[in-house]
């Protein structure tokens, strides 16, 4: 039997901790969560890895560092409500139900929806919502949102996730050029998004989160 508590202290003092996240909110959900039980059953043991697990279907659980620098840079409070956009297995929303009031998690993989829900039950989380549907069309009727946070890659926003974050309110994730991205930190003011650059990290692009190209005929 593996000793995740010890992995879970590990992961925090050698992954989490040089990459300056010290704020004690997001260390002390990052110690609580046990990232393993969000991953295929298969994948436990890289779970504590500096690396991203595997999920399926394309899509795949960002490492440690990448995650708790995102939490950095948003700063989730406990009375904000939070869309995550794209579940996955539900480990960056059992981090958000740790740190935030309530948060709304947006799956479209019929298999990880049901998971993540499952898990996050067995967990006793009980202030995170799964909502199956589009990811890229958020969950309009549960905002407006104080954060929203996508914990994998993006080309662009669309205009109807914009729509959901109030005024002043915050919103990271990844965006992707070709092979390289950053993570940005978006703020929103006067109905409009500015963004800036918090480090460097490549994912995944989300399905419905890539730009449109324009055919060449």
């Amino acid at each position: 039997m593996a000793d995740y508590t010890q992995r879970r202290v590990t992961m925090v003092d050698t992954q989490v901790r040089p990459s300056d996240v010290t704020k004690f909110p997001i260390l002390d959900a990052m110690l609580s969560v046990p990232r393993e039980a969000y991953v295929p059953a298969d994948k436990r043991d890289l779970a504590y890895m500096d690396i991203p697990v595997d999920l399926g279907g394309g899509r795949q659980l960002l490492d440690p560092r990448a995650i708790a620098k995102l939490l950095d840079a948003l700063e989730p409070t406990p009375a904000d409500l939070v869309l995550e956009l794209g579940a996955g297995g539900g480990y960056g929303t059992a981090l958000l139900a740790h740190l935030a009031e309530a948060v709304v998690a947006v799956e479209e993989d019929a298999t990880l929806a049901r998971d993540a829900e499952a898990t996050l039950a067995e967990q006793g989380v009980d202030n995170a919502a799964i909502v199956e549907g589009p990811i890229a069309e958020g969950s309009a009727k549960h905002g407006p949102f104080d954060a929203v946070v996508i914990f994998a890659g993006v080309e662009m926003v669309p205009q109807a996730i914009q729509d959901q974050l109030k005024e002043g309110g915050k919103i990271a994730a990844i965006f992707m050029e070709g092979p390289l991205g950053e993570a940005r930190l978006g703020v929103k003011s006067n109905g409009r998004i500015s963004w800036r650059m918090v480090f460097n990290a490549t994912a995944p692009v989300l399905p419905g989160f890539a730009r449109e190209t324009d055919f060449v005929f």
